[in-house]
């Protein structure tokens, strides 16, 4: 059949398969530790195949940090500390002169926040898993922290458990993986501040603040990503993250399915760790020899939601999906974020975009899920990139744009002259309606044309 039109945002970017030859421990059952509190040790731990399968997921940037929603989740920082202009003109024109930061926490209220259709929305998305920020640097816990007095949503702003509430949800209602984003310090706490005047050669503020955090949600929420972040410059030593993650992965409840990324520390990023993420937005364009994520955001410009944002500030779908399909191609997995307001309510203009990556994974999920990278990660022929199955011996071209010659041309195939096109006739070349374009062949070996009929 011969398309009309270019196909519908549905089939935006397609899938090609092609067949080839070719400390407190839980109440459990003793298990003697598998892993020493060493980064050699943990380091040779395997990581859960689950994580590698997903290849996208979810994260959430909410806060006291969506009150302002302005500029930056990094509001405070940038008030108080750096008094970038912009941000202090923002509060002396909005604010009473004698405001503080901690007063936007009991504005911070979830009055909208509805678990259930977080999670609906997320499943949708066609995410297999989800992150959200159990606290970010400005020290607020989205749970009733025992160690973080009147400056959590239990005690101050929602009056609710928001980490159990979405935790539950997705448990309940959804296929996906639940994690949870940790920051390691906090920008203005006392202890913190103090063991950071002595070179971190007094350990206060891990040991009264961070640890106990970590161990407790853990425990009470058994999140199977573990998203650290924030070392404030620190070394692992210092955070005692070895020790930490001996009993994750020794001791804890989620010790055979937790995922943990590689910021632990300063100078671990990248370099130790279950996955690398090595910078925001990382994205190398080939293939690495360890498991990476690409954390991005679908606003260009912050983690959190923003009343300044302009359209023009907000990534596209298509090029969301050519995020995803380079990010799979090379080995790696997209975390996508998003930034709820304060009331809990999605904004519209995230909750599309969420919605519309699940209607093109509906189509060419299967080029996506459970892949692995192919010999080459992409084509001669631009904006063509390639997955595989070797044990069902496929691979998939995934092309994000239409040709206007009709014709695709894939320069990595090795063509077998006469054979492929035998082939070819004996199968028939098909599109489908929703533009998926299935080609089998054997043993390729020449430079070839597809052409849409």
């Amino acid at each position: 059949m011969r398309p009309s039109a270019p196909p519908a945002l549905p089939a935006l970017g397609l899938a090609l398969p092609l067949l080839l030859l070719l400390p407190p421990a839980p109440r459990a059952a003793y298990r003697a530790p598998r892993f020493d509190p060493t980064w050699k040790s943990l380091d040779a731990r395997p990581l859960p195949a689950w994580f590698d399968q997903a290849k996208f997921g979810i994260f959430v940037h909410w806060g006291v940090f969506s009150v302002p929603s302005f500029g930056s989740e990094w509001f405070w920082w940038y008030w108080q500390e750096k008094k970038i202009p912009m941000y202090v003109k923002f509060m002396e024109d909005n604010y009473r002169p004698d405001f503080k930061y901690e007063d936007f926490g009991p504005l911070f209220t979830a009055r909208f926040f509805n678990a259930s259709y977080w999670a609906d929305v997320f499943q949708a998305s066609g995410a297999k898993y989800t992150v959200l920020t159990s606290k970010h640097h400005e020290g607020f816990t989205l749970w009733g922290s025992k160690h973080s007095w009147n400056w959590n949503a239990v005690d101050v702003g929602p009056k609710r458990d928001l980490v159990k509430e979405l935790e539950a949800a997705i448990r309940n209602r959804t296929d996906l993986r639940f994690g949870l984003y940790y920051s390691l310090f906090e920008w203005f706490h006392p202890l913190f501040l103090e063991d950071k005047s002595r070179s971190f050669h007094q350990q206060q503020f891990p040991v009264s603040k961070t640890l106990p955090e970590l161990y407790e949600l853990v425990n009470k929420y058994q999140p199977e990503v573990l998203w650290s972040d924030g070392d404030g410059d620190a070394p692992d030593e210092y955070w005692n993250s070895t020790v930490f993650l001996a009993w994750l992965y020794n001791q804890s409840p989620v010790r055979d399915t937790v995922v943990t990324n590689d910021r632990w520390g300063l100078g671990t990023i990248c370099k130790h760790g279950g996955y690398y993420t090595c910078s925001d937005r990382y994205h190398p364009g080939h293939l690495l020899p360890h498991k990476w994520e690409n954390c991005m955001t679908i606003d260009k410009f912050s983690w959190g939601y923003r009343r300044d944002a302009r359209l023009s500030d907000y990534l596209t779908i298509e090029e969301l999906v050519k995020e995803l399909v380079e990010t799979v191609s090379c080995g790696g997995n997209l975390l996508m974020n998003i930034g709820p307001t304060y009331d809990g309510t999605i904004p519209v203009i995230f909750e599309e975009r969420l919605r519309q990556m699940g209607t093109w994974l509906k189509v060419n999920g299967e080029a996506i899920y459970e892949t692995y990278p192919w010999r080459s990660q992409s084509d001669v022929t631009p904006d063509v990139w390639y997955t595989s199955k070797p044990k069902q011996k496929l691979v998939y071209a995934i092309y994000l744009k239409w040709p206007t010659s009709r014709h695709l041309f894939l320069g990595q195939p090795i063509a077998t002259p006469g054979a492929t096109e035998e082939l070819l006739k004996k199968n028939h070349l098909i599109v489908t309606d929703t533009g998926l374009l299935h080609i089998f062949y054997h043993d390729i070996s020449e430079n070839f044309g597809i052409m849409y009929r």
